[in-house]
């Protein structure tokens, strides 16, 4: 649940800055409604930051996804966000070199993807 909802506040983000957003407003207004989650409230200001200093580190994150991956194939489960998230965070630990940084680098990993930076907001 942490990995897919790391996702949604991060693509949340790129679209909101994409769409001109001013992107403290918008997390204020989206963690007040069926939108928040702890990640929103204290992971998306450390990213607009640009705080990826170690909390949780990718490494272990992809470890916990692997494990929960197997287990769902073994169960034949299909969880195409399970896929998806353990996917992106493989790619950051192994392609972008980011094992040693917080889970909250998954933004770089979509930065990466769609091209796009997002600005750096001291919130």
């Amino acid at each position: 649940m942490v990995a897919t909802n790391m996702i949604g506040v991060c693509e949340a983000l790129l679209y909101g800055q994409k769409a001109g957003l001013d992107l403290s407003i918008m997390i204020d207004m989206l963690k007040k409604g069926s939108a928040g989650s702890h990640a929103l409230t204290n992971a998306a200001p450390n990213m607009l930051k640009r705080n990826f200093e170690p909390g949780f580190y990718v490494e272990h994150f992809v470890k916990d996804l692997g494990i929960c991956l197997s287990e769902a194939e073994k169960m034949n489960l299909n969880l195409p966000a399970l896929t998806q998230a353990t996917a992106l965070y493989r790619e950051l630990q192994f392609v972008n070199g980011e094992g040693r940084s917080s889970i909250l680098a998954l933004l770089k990993a979509l930065e990466k993807i769609n091209g796009q930076q997002v600005a750096n907001y001291d919130i």
